[in-house]
């Protein structure tokens, strides 16, 4: 039985953020609008930006044949990936999508480069379509620098590799194995010439998976390639094919950093209060959140992560993205500011959500 949309409630305080949603329980009340074609980037380095938020890049530099990307409304699709290098080097490129600092090329909105000292959590969600007619990884990079950089190679880069497809390896050699972020690894570390590399490679392929950033950064801190006093400057997902890789896809990317200090725009203490209303097979949830800081929060964005199995089936002035796992709900241009004191609600999960954070600030929750 399909539960009644619940009327939209009004924002309690002067230019609250309002956000009403729909949860859905396991498969109940599912809804996925089909992602609409979008900009499709052919150019060597081509780039565009994704839900006002991420940047999508073709970044094509280890072949000249041509390869192409579309962009959807959560993520991209390998278009076209013609030509293929040899699996015993480099790949032929790496098509993604990210949050931060690549090449002075910042995504809208990011709080990155942060310090690894500073940063509370940064979870992230991402969902991988994988074909069979191709030699690739889909690889999830995470860069760290002593500096704040925003330009050129980091010093390390973290790779996680979720699915490898053929003859290739990691930078390196295997080091060990590992259990991070609940999940076993195969450990390589290496070095590509320019940078280090520490790499995680799934035993077997992992189709989508909601994590903490910081749980593989400080593998690196542990092993000694990273300091707390670096930086993280970019989160980014995508492939690297070695032959063809038509049809690959990253088909949803959330990523928030949670910072002590909080990202541009963002207040020094925010609250959030949760209280649910269920009902046989759906509920709507409660969220108030309260700038307690001293000036007004401007383009402001919540960061939570819902339990899994749980979903936002329906909206109200307030963009979402993704669906489930790590979400984040930000403000439309009317309503894009919470005043100091200023409140205002949205809808949540039954189950409570977690790390609730203000544009990059974490909540204190009641």
């Amino acid at each position: 039985m399909q539960p009644s949309p619940l009327p939209a409630r009004r924002a309690r305080g002067p230019l609250g953020a309002l956000l009403t949603a729909l949860i859905s329980l396991g498969s109940l009340l599912t809804t996925a609008s089909a992602a609409q074609a979008g900009t499709t980037l052919c150019e060597q380095f081509g780039s565009t930006t994704i839900q006002g938020r991420y940047v999508v890049q073709n970044n094509r530099w280890g072949t000249s044949q041509t390869q192409c990307v579309t962009t959807t409304e959560s993520g991209f699709r390998i278009t076209q990936a013609d030509g293929s290098v040899p699996t015993n080097g480099a790949p032929k490129s790496y098509p993604s999508l990210y949050n931060g600092c690549h090449y002075t090329n910042c995504s809208p909105g990011t709080n990155l480069p942060a310090r690894l000292g500073t940063i509370a959590g940064s979870p992230t969600s991402i969902s991988y379509s994988y074909v069979s007619n191709a030699v690739y990884d889909a690889a999830y990079d995470i860069w760290l620098d002593p500096t704040p950089r925003t330009d050129g190679v980091n010093r390390t880069e973290i790779m996680i590799w979720f699915n490898k497809v053929g003859p290739v390896q990691p930078v390196g050699s295997q080091v060990g194995t590992a259990n991070v972020a609940g999940r076993p690894w195969q450990v390589w570390s290496g070095n590509n010439g320019t940078n280090d590399v520490l790499t995680f490679v799934a035993p077997s392929a992992i189709a989508d998976w909601s994590f903490d950033v910081m749980d593989f950064a400080r593998q690196a801190v542990s092993r000694g390639l990273a300091q707390d006093s670096w930086y993280l400057t970019s989160i980014q997902a995508g492939f690297e094919p070695w032959q063809n890789g038509a049809g690959l896809a990253v088909t949803s990317f959330s990523s928030t950093v949670n910072t002590a200090g909080g990202g541009p725009g963002g207040s020094k203490s925010c609250k959030v209060a949760y209280a649910t209303n269920t009902w046989q097979g759906g509920f709507t949830a409660d969220v108030t959140v309260t700038n307690s800081g001293s000036s007004p929060v401007d383009a402001w964005q919540l960061g939570f992560g819902l339990p899994a199995g749980q979903q936002i089936i329906s909206a109200w002035n307030a963009n979402v993205s993704p669906s489930a796992g790590a979400v984040t709900a930000s403000g439309p241009p009317y309503n894009a500011q919470i005043s100091p004191g200023g409140q205002g609600t949205y809808g949540g999960a039954f189950a409570k959500p977690t790390g609730f954070s203000l544009n990059g600030t974490p909540c204190a929750t009641t």
